[in-house]
């Protein structure tokens, strides 16, 4: 037998690995995991054996994919697949299966996203959370739809009346959440998560960088732990060429007048962190500096008159699901500052009540002031 050193090596049809002074036989998982690893073998190309064409591939599920897609109308789905390079050999490989269904954890378990918002910098208070478990290229509009919501819109105002922005920039949002969903390992048994926290909005991404890839390549090459799911999204318009991604989200975020997002890597997760604006963003024209907030806040100031009861302000607004008004309304305005608690140092009090800070006093003026 040749001495061989490291890395699996084989010698008459069978695999070894070395090990101290002797040489041992890979098992065929052991083969399989290298493979995976060193990026031979690509697990979204390969086939789904919980997808069955015949049932799953419903014309509701294959009318939405020719949309997303933008194939043309009336086409025959298997050939059309075929050229995708989505089945093989009759079989749906699994970036076909996450593409084409209606609840991706029926195939991969892990391949859903999560959402989730805190109160303050840490988890310890948890305000919302929702799993997104569509077809690939539906749980990326719905977590963005998450996000838009969540994440504050400052009121610019300028000569012919106002204009909404994000505190963050959307198309950078965008394409981080891509990275995220086209370059997670999805043999991993966690899923994507998306934490919104007071100061920070964090992308978090389980498996590390795919072979070939070192943190310094970030933003200047990409090496696609899953090419095929990658070319469609580059088909479905969802990224730009390849490679572009990192470098895009750091040019938006400067274009934008925010800071570039920190980007942490470790064997096992990827980790882009987006600093959120303290609680106000500025027009870059007229230099006017406005706190952001959502319409929802804005609802809850204009009605917060006195000191009040939660149940009191709930009621003044209309709306009668407790947990929709705290996450929503109550929780945002009292982390702007435009809202405090009557007895701050008890906060689940039943005699809590709740009264517009100076703060809010001033931005409910400002924003009336613009209305009029």
């Amino acid at each position: 037998m040749p001495e061989q050193h490291s890395k699996p090596y084989s010698f008459g049809g069978k695999f070894f690995i070395r090990e101290g002074a002797t040489s041992q036989q890979m098992a065929r998982d052991e083969i399989r995991e290298f493979f995976f690893k060193e990026g031979l073998i690509h697990f979204d190309e390969t086939p789904c054996t919980n997808y069955d064409l015949e049932r799953d591939l419903t014309p509701e599920v294959w009318s939405r994919f020719v949309k997303h897609a933008r194939l043309p109308e009336g086409l025959n789905p298997r050939p059309v697949l075929d050229n995708l390079h989505l089945t093989k050999d009759g079989k749906m490989t699994h970036a076909g299966a996450w593409l084409l269904c209606d609840d991706i954890t029926y195939y991969t378990l892990q391949a859903h996203v999560t959402c989730a918002m805190f109160r303050g910098t840490t988890k310890t208070y948890i305000l919302d959370r929702k799993d997104f478990a569509g077809d690939l290229y539906t749980i990326y509009e719905e977590v963005m739809v998450y996000l838009q919501a969540k994440l504050n819109t400052a009121l610019i105002p300028h000569a012919r009346g106002r204009d909404e922005r994000l505190e963050l920039p959307a198309d950078a949002l965008r394409e981080a959440l891509v990275n995220a969903i086209a370059h997670r390992d999805y043999r991993s048994t966690a899923n994507v998560q998306v934490y919104v926290f007071h100061d920070r909005l964090e992308f978090v991404t389980p498996g590390g960088l795919p072979a070939g890839m070192r943190e310094e390549d970030l933003g200047v090459k990409s090496v696609p732990r899953n090419p095929l799911l990658f070319g469609m999204f580059y088909r479905m318009d969802m990224v730009e060429q390849v490679g572009s991604g990192i470098k895009r989200i750091r040019e938006m975020c400067r274009d934008y007048g925010v800071a570039e997002p920190v980007i942490e890597v470790s064997e096992n997760w990827v980790t882009t962190t987006f600093k959120r604006p303290n609680g106000q963003a500025e027009d870059r024209i007229t230099g006017e500096v406005t706190p952001q907030v959502t319409p929802q806040v804005m609802r809850l100031l204009a009605v917060c008159g006195g000191e009040l009861l939660r149940e009191e302000l709930q009621e003044r607004i209309g709306l009668t699901d407790r947990k929709h008004f705290r996450t929503d309304y109550l929780h945002p305005a009292l982390d702007a500052w435009l809202i405090e608690m009557t007895i701050p140092d008890k906060p689940t009090s039943s005699r809590q009540k709740y009264r517009i800070t100076e703060k809010g006093r001033a931005l409910l003026a400002e924003v009336e002031g613009m209305q009029e």
